[in-house]
């Protein structure tokens, strides 16, 4: 496939001439040596994308790439609403307003280049946030907690691990239909990537790959996917404390 041919793919859009020297050469290293690759689907390199171009807040790259998930149909507008909350929990939800914009107006986009009216979002219903009864919502937080993260739920002793970790991060946003377990890693992982906090990098790569989630050599085309989007540096701490959690395995 040629490289206009495979910008048209994942874009979803004619590749643009006159590019600067940065662009081509981003381009080409994007298309040749990244997205090419096996390892991950196209499907999971975009979601690994949008993490990234999101918590940098890069707007144009934002909307380029929610757009051509939508337009490609590797994530409808349910999965991508999902992707926006799990990701204003761990990237922050300053950033996940700015997603939440570029998802509803790249939705409005599409269906106006294929001359339809835009189908309004559906009205949510009390339903889908979960058990009323608090005990019963935090009794579903320590066992989804222990599910995700392999290790016993902590100590209910502040508002953070009560109310915040418990009730609501894993006894409500890890329940939620909408994505798999496997595609709330790939969004988690880039997320506590860019947020250089090392227990989450430490938590959350370990378990994914100790969890059956993903194998080893997934969770090394994560990083080197988030290494093309949000920097060497970054990935580097991530590929190093994945390996120091192997070494630690025996």
């Amino acid at each position: 496939m040629s490289t206009d041919d495979l910008y048209r793919s994942i874009l979803q859009t004619d590749l643009p001439g006159g590019a600067s020297p940065l662009e081509q050469y981003s381009q080409d290293q994007l298309l040749a040596d990244v997205w090419r690759r096996p390892g991950l689907s196209v499907r999971e390199r975009r979601i690994v994308t949008i993490v990234c171009v999101s918590a940098a807040v890069d707007v144009a790259a934002m909307d380029a790439h929610v757009y051509a998930a939508l337009a490609s149909g590797d994530l409808t507008i349910e999965q991508l609403n999902e992707f926006t909350l799990h990701f204003a929990v761990y990237c922050g939800w300053p950033r996940a307003s700015q997603l939440e914009m570029s998802v509803r107006g790249q939705w409005h986009r599409l269906h106006e280049e294929r001359g339809e009216p835009t189908p309004p979002f559906p009205q949510r219903t009390l339903d889908e946030l979960g058990p009323a009864d608090p005990a019963e919502r935090l009794a579903a937080g320590v066992e989804s907690f222990k599910d995700v993260n392999l290790i016993d739920a902590p100590s209910q002793d502040s508002p953070y691990f009560h109310a915040g970790i418990l009730n609501f991060v894993f006894g409500h946003l890890w329940l939620r239909p909408g994505l798999t377990r496997r595609e709330r890693r790939l969004i988690t992982i880039p997320c506590v990537g860019v947020g250089d906090a090392i227990g989450p990098i430490w938590s959350h790569t370990s378990t994914a790959v100790a969890s059956g989630d993903l194998t080893w050599d997934e969770l090394q085309e994560v990083i080197l996917h988030f290494a093309a989007y949000s920097g060497t540096a970054r990935a580097k701490v991530l590929r190093d404390i994945a390996a120091q959690w192997l070494a630690s395995q025996g």
